[in-house]
């Protein structure tokens, strides 16, 4: 973290697991690939063709299926970017510090009032906690709700910032 006068700066990178749906996904798009490419061997045009349409949505759905979040704070703004398999990156929320209704790990004691709310929740996590990081619920702007994960340092350099609408119990 660097530190200058009121400007911080803190970098996080999350890993979305990639789970039974996305291994499922990627399985059933290379085996019928790979079935259609031993068929080509007979010289059929048109097999060609699909195998190489398929190929081409192999490599989108492995794509979808590797999902990283980059999580940038700087100058009271949290900025998530989308990075899908390490190649293409995306702006997927930029949260300004002083919009943020409520921050809080997911279970904690302090969101009751905001979980009974009817919010767009985007999540921009791995989906759960992981090893030396929580997953937090971030209530911004009445109507809108995202759920990151992050580590105690990176919650302390927010909270530094906006100290009553952080909790990291």
């Amino acid at each position: 973290m660097v530190e200058n006068m009121n400007d911080s700066y803190k970098e996080l990178l999350v890993k979305r697991e990639r789970g039974i749906q996305g291994t499922i996904m990627r399985i059933v798009c290379v085996v019928p690939t790979v079935l259609l490419a031993f068929l080509m061997l007979s010289g059929n045009m048109i097999i060609f063709l699909a195998v190489v349409a398929l190929g081409v949505f192999d490599y989108f759905v492995f794509q979808w299926t590797d999902v990283e979040f980059e999580y940038l704070y700087l100058d009271k703004e949290i900025t998530v970017d989308k990075v899908m398999a390490k190649t293409r990156r995306k702006r997927a929320a930029v949260l300004d510090v002083n919009k943020i209704e409520m921050m809080a790990p997911q279970n904690s004691s302090q969101l009751t009032y905001y979980k009974n709310r009817q919010v767009k929740t985007t999540d921009l996590s791995a989906g759960h906690d992981l090893p030396g990081q929580k997953l937090y619920m971030v209530y911004y702007e009445g109507n809108e709700c995202y759920l990151l994960n992050l580590d105690e340092d990176f919650a302390k350099t927010v909270k530094a910032v906006a100290p009553r609408k952080v909790y990291m119990e």
